[in-house]
């Protein structure tokens, strides 16, 4: 187990992104260092008003410290009092254009250390979708790169992988899910940490092959004041899923990180209606009735 690879995977891997969104967008992003005081810091890269990139972040973290928060070990009591060290890469990128899909991706390493006692560590991460107006190729391209980035480890990691999306992304309070899902996985430690690291890897590895061709597909789409103002609608429940359900979010906050780098995931505009639903047979009401549904997107294509 070396914690300093990975270290190194995640700072290329982050590079590599935004590069490579540096290329389609044509604007540049700002890279912003900091500090944390409890131990660690990162890197953030983020671009507002770019060409087709409203808002974007691609953050690059590495945080240790003497004691895991309430967040780490509500579900793993026995790791209470542990130092821990947390390395990751996390990104929200949303478009200007509403025909182009809000995306998030997150891959990282976590290890929980005591004195005596045998480091007890996992992977976690994924990706996922979230469209404002749907398109059925645009789902199944996606889900099909999610398929690729996991089909050459072997097992049925897509599918069980793609089930705890569906359930993870999901507005209780609303009882929505966020977007068109993808994959997500957490607490991955088996069967090695080198079959557990290629897989990670490989999620990272396969984001702008899932999402690129998506969003050059949609970009130029013309669009108005009616398709703005459901995007500025539809970005309230992404809003309201990171500050109220994601374990990511409450992880930095708790452990001290720096605030301004958590928060880049929330939408530069966004607005709430009081009890709202679109009119039938709008595309509008198609994005709950097609896309918000748990859909089996692989079987579509």
């Amino acid at each position: 187990m070396n914690s300093g690879e990975v270290k190194a995977y995640l700072l290329d891997l982050q590079n590599r992104i935004v590069s490579g969104l540096e290329e389609i967008d044509g604007g540049k992003f700002q890279r912003d260092s900091w500090e944390r005081p409890q131990g660690g810091g990162g890197a953030s890269c983020v671009i507002e008003e770019g060409n087709i990139l409203e808002r974007g972040g691609v953050n690059f973290s590495h945080v240790y410290g003497s004691g895991l928060p309430a967040s780490a070990t509500a579900a793993r009591p026995e790791l209470a009092g542990r130092a821990f060290e947390a390395i990751g890469v996390s990104l929200v990128l949303h478009p200007r254009n509403p025909y182009a899909p809000t995306v998030h991706m997150n891959v990282r390493f976590f290890e929980a250390i005591k004195e005596g006692a045998e480091p007890v560590w996992w992977f976690g991460g994924g990706m996922d979708l979230t469209p404002y107006y749907g398109f059925e190729e645009d789902a199944v391209h996606f889900h099909q790169a999610c398929q690729r980035a996991l089909d050459s480890i072997g097992g049925d990691y897509y599918r069980r992988f793609k089930k705890w999306c569906d359930e993870y992304f999901y507005l209780k309070h609303r009882q929505e899910p966020r977007g068109i899902g993808g994959i997500f996985f957490d607490d991955f430690n088996q069967p090695d940490f080198t079959t557990c690291f290629r897989l990670t890897r490989n999620v990272g590895d396969h984001f702008l092959a899932a999402y690129v061709p998506i969003v050059q597909k949609r970009c130029d789409i013309v669009y108005g004041e009616r398709e703005r103002d459901f995007q500025a609608y539809r970005r309230g429940r992404y809003v309201e899923f990171n500050l109220v359900w994601d374990r990511g979010t409450l992880f930095g906050l708790q452990t001290g990180g720096r605030t301004e780098s958590i928060l880049m995931s929330l939408p530069p505009i966004v607005k709430w209606r009081y009890n709202w639903s679109p009119e039938a047979d709008t595309p509008e009401a198609r994005l709950y009735s097609d896309f918000l549904i748990g859909k089996d997107w692989l079987q579509t294509g």
